[in-house]
C-alpha cells in the first residue's frame, strides 16, 4: 500500500469518500460467495476487503489521525470491555446472557438507545432483523415462534384490507409491517432473511434463464406466449434447474 500510494495515480487519487461504495461492493461480493458456499471465492473475496481495510488506514495515517495498530489496539478495547465474562469475573448462562450484557455495556459507553447500533444504510431487510435483535437483548420479544406466525397472519390481513381501501399510502405502510412481520418470524426460526430472500433471487434467475434459452431452442417467442404457457414452462424449468 505504500508503493500504490506513491507510484499509482489511481490508488494516491483515492480518499475515504471515493472508497466508500466500492468498499460496499467489495462486502456484497463476499456476501454472495459465503451464500454460494464458494471457499476460493470466500478467500478471493475477504482479501479485497481486507485491502481496503488497509488502504483507509493509510490514508488515515497520512492524515495523522490514526494508522492501522491504533485501529486494531481500537477493536481490541472494544472486544476486552465487552467480555467481561473472559477478561473479567463476570459469569454467563449461555449465549442470550452474553449479548444481554454486550447490549448493556454499549450503554455504558455512551449510547442512548440500544438501536443506535443499527446503521441507518444498511438495507432494509437486514436492518429490520437487526433492529429486532437488538430489541430482544432487552426483552422486547416473543417467547416462541407461534404468536410470531400469527402476527403474521395478522399483518397480511391488514395488508389485504388496506388493498380494498386502495389507499396507496396505507397499502405501503401494511406491506412493509408483513415484510417485518415475516423477518421476525425467520429470526425466530434462526433463519436470516436475507439470505433466504438471495437464495429464492437465485432459484427465480436460474428458471428464468433456463425458459428463456428454452424458448430459444424451440424458435418461440416468450413475450408472445400466455400466462398458461408460461407456467408450463416454469414446470419445466423447475423439474430442469431446480
Amino acid at each position: 500500500m505504500d508503493d500504490l500510494r506513491e507510484k499509482c495515480p489511481w490508488d494516491r487519487k483515492q480518499t475515504t469518500e471515493s472508497l466508500r461504495k466500492l468498499t460496499i461492493e467489495e462486502v456484497y461480493e463476499l456476501s454472495e460467495a459465503i451464500i454460494s458456499g464458494d471457499q476460493k471465492g470466500i478467500r478471493e473475496e475477504l482479501g479485497d476487503v481486507m485491502l481496503h481495510l488497509v488502504f483507509y488506514s493509510k490514508i488515515g495515517a497520512e492524515q495523522g489521525q490514526f494508522d492501522i495498530t491504533d485501529v486494531l489496539n481500537t477493536v481490541c478495547d472494544k472486544l476486552i470491555f465487552r467480555h467481561p465474562h473472559i477478561y473479567g469475573d463476570v459469569e454467563v448462562a449461555d449465549e442470550e446472557e452474553v449479548k444481554r450484557n454486550w447490549e448493556q455495556l454499549k450503554l455504558k459507553e455512551g449510547k442512548k438507545s440500544v438501536l443506535e447500533g443499527v446503521p441507518n444504510g444498511l438495507p432494509s431487510l437486514v436492518k429490520a432483523q437487526r433492529i429486532q435483535d437488538k430489541a430482544r437483548q432487552v426483552g422486547f420479544d416473543w417467547d416462541d415462534p407461534a404468536p410470531v406466525l400469527e402476527k403474521v397472519r395478522e399483518e397480511i390481513a391488514e395488508l389485504e384490507a388496506a388493498v380494498q381501501g386502495s389507499d396507496q399510502q396505507h397499502i405501503e405502510e401494511e406491506l412493509g409491517d408483513s415484510l417485518f412481520a415475516l423477518v421476525n418470524y425467520a429470526r425466530f426460526l434462526n433463519l436470516d432473511a436475507e439470505k433466504a430472500l438471495e437464495i429464492s433471487n437465485k432459484k427465480f434467475i436460474r428458471r428464468f434463464k433456463w425458459m428463456e434459452q428454452y424458448a430459444e431452442t424451440n424458435a418461440l417467442n416468450m413475450s408472445e406466449a400466455d400466462l398458461e404457457t408460461l407456467d408450463s414452462w416454469w414446470a419445466l424449468a423447475k423439474q430442469a434447474v431446480g
